[in-house]
C-alpha cells in the first residue's frame, strides 16, 4: 500500500484551500439562515407584488377584515 506524502508547501497550499472552501460553505449557510435579510427580501418581493397588481392584495385585506369582524361579532352576540 503506498501512501502519498505531501511536500510541507503542498501541504499549506491544501489547507489554505480547505479552510477557504470551509469559509465559504460556512458564508453560504450563514447567508441562507439570516432572518433580517429573509424578512427583508420577503417585504420587497411583497411590495413589488402590489406594485404590479394590488387587486388580489386588497381583495384578501377585505377577506381579512370581514373574517374578523364576523368573529368579533359571533364572540359578542353569540349566547355561549
Amino acid at each position: 500500500m503506498s501512501t502519498t506524502q505531501l511536500t510541507p508547501d503542498a501541504a499549506k497550499r491544501a489547507a489554505a484551500r480547505a479552510r477557504d472552501e470551509l469559509a465559504s460553505a460556512l458564508d453560504s449557510i450563514e447567508d441562507r439562515l439570516d432572518v433580517r435579510k429573509r424578512a427583508s427580501e420577503l417585504q420587497h418581493r411583497a411590495a413589488a407584488a402590489y406594485r404590479r397588481n394590488p387587486v388580489p392584495w386588497i381583495v384578501a385585506g377585505a377577506a381579512v377584515a370581514v373574517t374578523a369582524v364576523g368573529l368579533i361579532a359571533w364572540a359578542i352576540f353569540s349566547d355561549d
